[in-house]
C-alpha cells in the first residue's frame, strides 16, 4: 500500500507513516504468502463484483430508461426472487456481463462501489466506514436496514421522498418488507413495547454483530438482512403480549390508512404487486412443510395485511400475483382459517363484498380464459380451486357476521331410524359402511361452532357467492365422484356448495340418488344368487285408485319396519287393474293423487291460509301419526325420484326439517295476521297492562271451531302482560304456535322424511329455500290474466 493509497483510506491516521522495517518486511516477504494474499484479494474483488451484480438484479441502477437486460430498472426486465438473483449474479460474473453506471438517485451506494472497486474489497470497506463518519448519508441510507414497517415510519419515508420527488427509497422498502414473511408479520403491530431508543440499540447490536461476521466470512447482503430481521423479530416477539384466541396483533385500521395513501401512486402499486409474487411461494412452502403457524400465530398477520389491498381485484393481479397468494392462503390450517373468519366477520358489508368480488373475479377470469371440458376439468385448475377455498373463508365470515341464531334447535328423534336388517354391498365384500359415520359436516363449521342454517340474514345475500360461469363448465358427474372418494389429490366443488346454484346441486343429488338405487339393485341381485331370494330390485307399490292412501300407507309402513333400505330403491308404481310400465309418468301421477288426498281440507290434516295460499300442520287433527309419517316419506321419495309436488308449506317447515325450531320472525310467513298483532304489541308505546289487559293464557280453536285455552306459563291466566315481559310473551306464543302445538305431528312427519334422506347429502348441500325448490319448485303467486290484458277497439 503506497502513500497515496494511505491518504485515500480515511481509517488510517494521516500522520502515521510506515517504518523502514515494515517496508522491508513487505518487500522481502515470502513468495507463498504473497501468492495467498493475492488470491485473497482476487476473491474479495470477485465477491464485490458479484454483490454489484446481485444489487443490479434486485434493486436496479435507478435509471427508468435503462437498456441493460440484466438490470432491474430495465422496463423489459423480468423480476426474480432473491435466490434466483444470487444464482444469476454468479452467472453474470462468469461471463463478465455489463454493469450499469449508477443513476444520480442511486449515488448513495452504487457510487461508493464504483469509486472503490479498483482498490479492492479492504479499501472499499475502509472508505465506506470513513464516509459514514464524515459525510451525511443520502436519504435512502436512513431506510436501508428497515426490515418492518409502522404507520409512522411509512409517513416519514413518504414525506422524505416527497421532498426529493424521488420515491425509489419507498419502493425499495415496500419491496423488501412486503416480500418478506418475517418483515410483514412484524409490521403494523397494535402494541409497541420498545421505545425508539431501545429499538435503535437493539438494531445497533445486530449491525455490530453482522459486521464482525462480515470480516470473518463472505455472506450476501440479502442473507444479512434476513438474519437481522429474524433476530429483531425474535426480540420484539418476546416483548409483545400474545393475542387472545380471537384477536390479532396487527392494526387493521392503520393498514387501511397506509394503503389509501400509497395505492394512488402507480409505481408504488407495482412494488406491492412484485412483492406479492415473491412472497406467496415462500409462504405456501412455510405453511405446507414447516408448520409455521403453530409456532407463531402472528403469522396470520401477513394474510390480513395483504387482503386489505383494495386493488387485489385489478387486472394486474389476476394473472400471477393473486393466484399465487390464493394458493398460500388456502394452505392455512383449520384454526387459522377459523380465526380469520372471526376477524373478517367483524368487517363491514362493503369490506366483505370487496373480498368476495376479488375471489369471484379470479374464478371467473380463469374459467373464461380457459376451455374446460370433460378432458380438461376445472377441478384441476389450481388457481380456481385455491380461490374457491379462499372464498369459503369469506363465506363463513359473511355467515358469522350476519344475524346468527345458534339456539332454537330441534331435538333429535328419541328413537333412531331403524337400519336395514340386511347387509349392504360393502359389508358383503368385507368393507365397512362409509355412511355409518353420519352425514357429512364441513370441518370449518365444526371449528366455528356455527352452521349456515343458523344464519337468518347474512351480511351479503347468499346468491352473491354463486359463480355462474363456474357452474356452466363444471362436469358434475366427475365432481360428484371426487366428492364421494374424498381424496386429497382431487378437489370437489360440492365441498363448497355455496358457489353452486340450485340446478347444479340438484344434479349432484340426482347422481347420488341414482348411485344408491343401483347399489340397492346390485345388493338384491347378490342376495338372489347367494340366498335364493326372489329378485326385487325396485320399490314396488301396488295400489288401488279408490284406496290409494290406505294401500300406500300399509305398504310403506311394512317396508319402513322390515327393511328401510328398500325406500332407497327406484320407485315403481302399479295401479291395480291397469296395465302399464312405470317409466316415471305413473310415479308422478301417484305422487299427485297422494298429495291431493292428504292435503284435502275435508280430511283436516292441514289448515289452509287463503291469504298466503300455504298449508300448516293442524294441531287438532284426528289422523294417526302414521299418516303424517307417510307425508314425510312421500316428500322424501319425491326428492329421491326427482319429482315435483304441488305442496306449499311456509319456509319454517323446511327450516324445521333442517333442524331449526320456529321463532317469532317465522310467523310472518306462516301466520301473518298473528305476526302483525304481536309486532304491534312489541311496538306499543303506552301501558300494555292497562290498555290491552292480556295475560299469559292464550286461546285457539280446534277443528270444529271450539275454543281451547293454553297457559304459556304456569297459572298464566293470573300473570298480566306488561311492557317489561311482553318480549317473553311473544317468544312463548311463537314457540307454542310453531313448535309445541304441532310437536307430535311434526315429529312423525320429519321421521318419514329422514327415512328416505338420512344418508343423502341433502342437508349438506341445500339451504331451506333450496329444499323448497326441490319439492315444489318456485312459489308463483296467483295473478289475474285479465289485469294483464290490453283492450283496443273493443277487442
Amino acid at each position: 500500500m503506497n502513500s497515496d493509497e494511505k491518504q485515500d483510506c480515511e481509517c488510517t491516521p494521516p500522520q502515521a507513516k510506515p517504518s523502514p522495517a515494515a517496508r522491508a518486511d513487505r518487500s522481502s516477504g515470502d513468495p507463498h504468502i504473497e501468492t495467498l494474499e493475492a488470491s485473497r484479494m482476487k476473491r474479495a474483488a470477485a465477491k464485490h463484483l458479484i454483490e454489484r451484480y446481485y444489487q443490479q438484479l434486485t434493486e436496479g441502477c435507478g435509471n427508468e430508461a435503462c437498456t441493460n437486460e440484466f438490470c432491474a430498472s430495465c422496463p423489459s426486465f423480468h423480476r426474480v426472487d432473491n435466490n434466483a438473483a444470487a444464482i444469476k449474479a454468479l452467472d453474470l460474473y462468469k461471463i463478465n456481463a455489463k454493469l450499469c453506471d449508477p443513476h444520480p438517485s442511486k449515488k448513495g451506494t452504487s457510487a461508493a462501489y464504483l469509486e472503490t472497486s479498483a482498490k479492492g474489497a479492504r479499501n472499499n470497506a475502509c472508505s465506506a466506514r470513513g464516509m459514514n463518519r464524515t459525510e451525511e448519508p443520502p436519504a435512502r441510507d436512513h431506510f436501508k436496514d428497515l426490515n418492518y414497517l409502522t404507520e409512522e415510519k411509512v409517513y416519514e419515508i413518504l414525506e422524505t421522498c416527497g421532498e426529493k420527488e424521488d420515491y425509489s427509497p419507498l419502493i425499495r422498502v415496500i419491496g423488501r418488507v412486503f416480500s418478506s414473511a418475517d418483515g410483514l408479520v412484524q409490521s403494523f403491530r397494535k402494541n409497541k413495547q420498545h421505545t425508539k431508543e431501545e429499538l435503535k440499540s437493539l438494531q445497533g447490536k445486530d449491525e455490530d454483530k453482522d459486521e464482525d461476521e462480515k470480516e470473518k466470512a463472505a455472506c450476501s447482503a440479502a442473507a444479512m438482512e434476513e438474519d437481522s430481521g429474524a433476530s429483531s423479530s425474535r426480540l420484539e416477539a418476546s416483548s409483545v403480549n400474545k393475542p387472545g384466541p380471537d384477536e390479532v396483533s396487527v392494526d387493521v385500521e392503520a393498514v387501511r390508512r397506509v394503503y389509501s395513501k400509497l395505492l394512488a401512486n402507480e409505481k408504488i402499486e407495482a412494488a406491492f404487486l412484485n412483492a406479492l409474487v415473491y412472497l406467496s411461494p415462500n409462504v405456501e412452502c412455510d405453511l405446507t412443510y414447516h408448520n409455521v403457524y403453530s409456532r407463531d400465530p402472528n403469522y396470520l398477520n401477513l394474510f390480513i395485511i395483504v387482503m386489505e389491498n383494495s386493488n387485489l381485484h385489478s387486472p394486474e393481479y389476476l394473472e400471477i400475483a393473486l393466484p399465487l397468494f390464493c394458493k398460500a392462503l388456502s394452505k392455512l390450517p383449520l384454526p387459522a382459517q377459523a380465526k380469520l373468519v372471526r376477524l373478517w366477520s367483524r368487517y363491514s358489508t362493503g369490506q366483505i363484498r370487496r373480498m368476495t368480488e376479488t375471489f369471484q373475479q379470479l374464478i371467473t377470469y380463469k374459467v373464461i380464459s380457459n376451455e374446460f371440458n370433460s378432458r380438461n376439468l376445472v377441478n384441476d385448475d389450481d388457481a380456481v380451486v385455491a380461490a374457491t377455498k379462499c372464498l369459503k373463508i369469506v363465506y363463513y365470515a359473511n355467515v358469522l357476521g350476519g344475524d346468527v341464531d345458534r339456539d332454537h334447535n330441534e331435538e333429535e328423534d328419541e328413537e333412531p331410524i331403524p337400519e336395514s336388517s340386511e347387509l349392504t354391498l360393502q359389508e358383503l365384500l368385507g368393507e365397512e359402511r362409509r355412511n355409518k359415520k353420519g352425514p357429512r359436516v364441513d370441518p370449518l363449521e365444526t371449528e366455528l361452532g356455527v352452521k349456515t342454517i343458523d344464519c337468518r340474514k347474512p351480511l351479503l345475500p347468499f346468491e352473491e357467492f354463486v359463480n355462474e360461469p363456474l357452474n356452466d363448465v363444471l362436469e358434475m358427474d366427475k365432481d360428484y365422484t371426487f366428492f364421494k372418494v374424498e381424496t386429497e389429490n382431487k378437489f370437489s366443488f360440492m365441498t363448497c356448495p355455496f358457489i353452486l346454484n340450485a340446478v347444479t346441486k340438484n344434479l349432484g343429488l340426482y347422481y347420488d340418488n341414482r348411485i344408491r338405487m343401483y347399489s340397492e339393485r346390485r345388493i338384491t341381485v347378490l342376495y338372489s344368487l347367494v340366498q335364493g331370494q326372489q329378485l326385487n330390485p325396485y320399490l314396488r307399490l301396488k295400489v288401488r285408485r279408490d284406496h290409494i292412501i290406505d294401500d300406500a300407507l300399509v305398504r310403506l309402513e311394512m317396508i319402513a319396519m322390515e327393511n328401510p333400505a328398500d325406500l332407497k330403491k327406484q320407485l315403481y308404481v302399479e295401479f291395480e287393474g291397469e296395465q302399464g310400465v312405470d317409466e316415471g309418468g305413473v310415479s308422478k301421477e301417484f305422487f299427485q293423487l297422494v298429495v291431493e288426498e292428504l292435503f284435502n281440507r275435508d280430511i283436516g290434516m292441514f289448515t289452509y291460509d287463503e291469504t298466503t295460499k300455504l298449508c300448516w300442520l293442524n294441531p287438532s287433527s284426528f289422523e294417526t301419526e302414521g299418516q303424517f309419517t307417510l307425508i314425510g316419506i312421500v316428500l322424501g321419495l319425491a326428492i329421491y325420484n326427482n319429482c315435483i309436488l304441488d305442496v306449499h308449506f311456509p319456509m319454517v317447515v323446511y327450516r324445521k326439517l333442517m333442524g331449526k325450531k320456529g321463532t317469532f320472525r317465522d310467523l310472518a310467513d306462516s301466520h301473518p295476521v298473528l305476526f302483525q298483532s304481536l309486532n304491534e304489541l312489541l311496538e306499543y308505546e303506552g301501558s300494555v297492562e292497562d290498555d290491552m289487559m292480556i295475560t299469559f293464557q292464550i286461546s285457539h280453536t280446534d277443528l270444529f271451531g271450539n275454543p281451547l285455552m293454553y297457559d304459556l306459563r304456569e297459572n298464566g291466566d293470573k300473570i298480566p302482560v306488561t311492557n317489561e315481559n311482553r318480549k317473553e310473551f311473544v317468544a312463548l306464543y311463537a314457540e307454542y304456535m310453531l313448535n309445541k302445538s304441532v310437536e307430535k305431528q311434526f315429529k312423525a312427519f320429519r321421521r318419514g322424511f329422514h327415512m328416505v334422506t338420512s344418508e343423502s347429502p341433502l342437508k349438506y348441500l341445500f339451504r331451506p329455500e333450496e329444499i323448497e325448490l326441490l319439492i315444489c319448485g318456485s312459489r308463483v303467486r296467483p295473478f289475474s290474466l285479465q289485469s294483464l290484458a290490453i283492450h283496443k277497439n273493443s277487442y
